[in-house]
C-alpha cells in the first residue's frame, strides 16, 4: 500500500533523519513497517521568521495489514490506469514535421518518437554549441545573428533562462515533463521542490540528450533550417518549404515557433492563417543585490545554506492595468535578448547554482490590444519593436541597454550608477528609460514600487538597477484552434506552445507539445 503524508514540517538543519522521524510519529508504527520514504514536495515556510521552516509531503510503502490513523494529512494513493494511447486510421503523407525546437517542440517530438512516428524537427537556428558561441560574440560587442541567437536555436528562448519549471497549470501531463528533464540529467530536486529550476548551464545539456533521444528513436533534427512558406491543396497542408531549397511533403505540421518568430508570423498571416491580437506586459528589469532580497526575505536565517538565494514574486492591481514582477532569477545575470538588429530587448537569466551577487526579475504592466495603436492582427509585434527600438535608440545607438538608478527613473533624470553594478550579458549606458516606454507603463511601475518595498524591505531602495526593455514576456498573438487542436484555416496544421499563444513558460509550452503529439497520434496512422 503507497500513501502519501502531508504537511510535515523541520527545521532548517532538520535534514532527512527528522523528516523520517516525523513519518513515524504521524503514523504511529515502527521503522522496520515503512519502506521507501521518497519526498514529494518540498516548500519553504518564511511567514514567522526567525522560525522558517520546511514543509514536505512525502511517499511512502506500508503493508496492507497496517492500520492507517485518521489523519486528514494522511491518504492512500490510488495510481489510475493510463489510458492507452493507441494510432489514428488516417494515413499520414510523409513523416510528421515539428517547426521549432524549444520545449513545445522538444516535447512534441520526444512524444512522437517514442510512439513510432519518426519526425521530421526543422529549426532555424543552430545547435546548442553553435548557438552558444553565436550569442557569445554577441554578448561582447560583435554582430548580431538574426537567426541563431537567445530567441531561436537548440531549445528555444527557455534554453538561456533560469530554467524555471514552476506552472500555474493542472494537468497530469506536468509530472512527464519533470520525469523526462529529471530522465536526461536535471537534479533529483526538481521532482520535489516547489519550486523547481534547472539552470541554463544544466538545461545545454539536458536538451542535447534529448535530441540524442529523438534521434534513436528514428527522428530527424535539422538545424539552420527555416520554414519560408507552407504548401496547401483544398484546404489541407501537404507541404513546408526551407530556406535549405528543400521541400518536406507531410500532412502534419506542428507549429512550435516560439514568441519571436515574427517574421515566419507574417508570411503565415499573409497565406491566410489566422492570427488575433493578445494581451501581454512590458517593462524593465529591476536588479537588487542578492543579499538585500535574502535577508527581506529569510530575516536572520539569510545565507542558511539550507535555503539557497532567495526569491519572490509581487504584483499589484491598478484599475485598468496591473504591475508585477515576472522571471524572477535569484543571483543572475540580465541578458541580452535581441533577435532583430538596432533593437534592445532584455530578459533574466540564471545558472543551476544562482550563485551571483544581484537577483533580477522582470518588473512589467499588463498592455492589450487597446495599446497596439490598430485593429491589424500584428499589431502587438509592432508594439514590441517601437519600444525595443527606442530603447535602441535611448542606449546610444550601439547596442548598449540603457540602464538607470530606480531613484532616479522616479525623479526622470538620467544620473549615473549606485552601488548595483549592472549584470548585463552586453553593453549599458545611463540614460532615462522613461523615454523608451509607454508613460503609462512607467506611470504604473512608479505607483507600485511604494507598495512592493512594503511588501518586500528594499525593494524600493534608490540604487536599484532598471536596465530597458523587457518586451517578450509572452506572445502578442495567438493561433485560433479548433477541437482537434489544428489551425482553424487549415487542416493538418497544429499550433502550439507559447508563439501561437497557448503556454507560458516551459511547462505550459512542454504539455501543450505532448498534447498535440497525443493529436497526431490518435489521428494519423504510424508512418511507414
Amino acid at each position: 500500500m503507497k500513501i502519501i503524508i502531508s504537511n510535515l514540517v523541520t527545521t532548517l538543519d532538520g535534514g532527512q533523519k527528522e523528516l523520517e522521524h516525523q513519518v513515524l510519529q504521524k503514523l504511529r508504527i515502527n521503522s522496520d513497517l515503512v519502506k521507501n520514504i521518497k519526498i514529494v514536495k518540498q516548500s519553504t515556510d518564511a511567514r514567522k521568521k526567525p522560525g522558517i521552516r520546511f514543509v514536505y509531503s512525502v511517499s511512502c510503502e506500508l503493508k496492507d495489514s497496517i492500520k492507517i490513523p485518521a489523519d486528514k494529512d494522511i491518504r492512500i494513493l490510488e495510481e489510475l490506469p493510463k489510458e492507452e494511447l493507441l494510432p489514428g486510421n488516417k494515413q499520414m503523407q510523409g513523416r510528421p514535421l515539428v517547426v521549432g525546437f524549444g520545449p513545445a517542440g522538444i516535447f512534441c517530438a520526444l512524444v512522437l518518437a517514442q510512439n513510432g512516428y519518426r519526425p521530421i524537427v526543422i529549426e532555424r537556428g543552430g545547435n546548442v554549441i553553435e548557438r552558444t558561441q553565436k550569442v557569445s560574440v554577441y554578448w561582447n560587442g560583435g554582430n548580431l545573428d538574426t537567426e541563431t541567437n537567445v530567441q531561436f536555436g537548440e531549445g528555444g528562448a527557455g534554453t538561456f533562462s533560469d530554467g524555471k519549471l514552476t506552472t500555474r497549470i493542472n494537468d497530469a501531463r506536468c509530472e512527464k515533463v519533470l520525469n523526462e528533464f529529471h530522465k536526461f540529467g536535471a537534479p533529483d530536486e526538481i521532482l520535489y521542490k516547489a519550486k523547481p529550476h534547472i539552470g541554463t548551464d544544466i538545461l545545454k545539456n539536458i536538451i542535447v540528450q534529448m535530441r540524442r533521444e529523438i534521434e534513436h528513436l528514428g527522428g530527424t533534427v535539422l538545424f539552420n533550417t527555416k520554414m519560408v512558406d507552407v504548401k496547401t491543396l483544398d484546404g489541407e497542408i501537404c507541404g513546408v518549404h526551407t530556406n535549405t531549397n528543400s521541400l518536406i511533403d507531410t500532412n502534419a505540421v506542428v507549429l512550435a515557433l516560439g514568441h519571436s518568430a515574427r517574421d515566419t508570423f507574417e508570411m503565415l498571416y499573409r497565406r491566410g492563417i489566422t492570427f488575433v491580437q493578445k494581451p501581454f506586459s512590458i517593462g524593465v528589469r529591476i536588479e537588487h543585490p542578492q543579499e538585500v532580497i535574502d535577508t527581506a526575505q529569510y530575516g536572520d536565517a539569510a545565507g542558511h545554506p539550507t535555503l539557497g538565494p532567495a526569491d519572490y514574486q509581487l504584483f499589484c492591481k491598478f484599475l485598468e492595468r496591473t504591475a508585477y514582477s515576472f522571471c524572477m532569477c535569484p543571483g543572475g545575470v540580465v541578458v541580452a535578448s535581441a533577435s532583430e538588429t538596432d533593437t534592445i530587448v532584455t530578459n533574466g537569466m540564471s545558472e543551476f547554482k544562482r550563485d551571483k551577487d544581484n537577483a533580477n526579475s522582470a518588473l512589467v504592466v499588463s498592455v492589450g490590444p487597446g495599446d497596439f495603436e490598430g485593429q491589424h492582427p500584428l499589431a502587438g509585434i509592432e508594439f514590441q519593436r517601437k519600444w525595443e527600438r527606442l530603447a535602441f535608440e535611448t542606449g546610444g545607438r550601439n547596442n548598449s541597454a540603457p540602464v538607470q538608478r530606480l531613484e532616479d527613473f522616479l525623479e526622470g533624470r538620467t544620473g549615473g550608477l549606485g552601488s548595483v553594478k549592472p549584470s548585463y550579458t552586453g553593453e549599458t549606458k545611463c540614460a532615462d528609460i522613461n523615454n523608451c516606454l509607454p508613460k503609462y507603463v512607467t506611470d504604473s511601475i512608479k505607483q507600485s514600487i511604494s507598495y512592493f518595498d512594503r511588501r518586500l524591505k528594499g525593494f524600493g531602495m534608490k540604487d536599484a538597477l532598471l536596465t530597458g526593455v523587457e518586451t517578450r514576456t509572452s506572445s502578442p498573438v495567438r493561433i485560433p484552434r479548433n477541437d482537434m487542436l489544428e489551425c482553424v484555416d487549415l487542416q493538418g496544421l497544429y499550433p502550439a506552445g507559447e508563439g501561437a499563444g497557448y503556454a507560458g513558460g516551459i511547462v505550459s509550452a512542454a504539455v501543450d507539445g505532448i498534447r498535440i503529439a497525443e493529436q497526431i497520434i490518435k489521428t494519423y496512422a504510424i508512418p511507414k
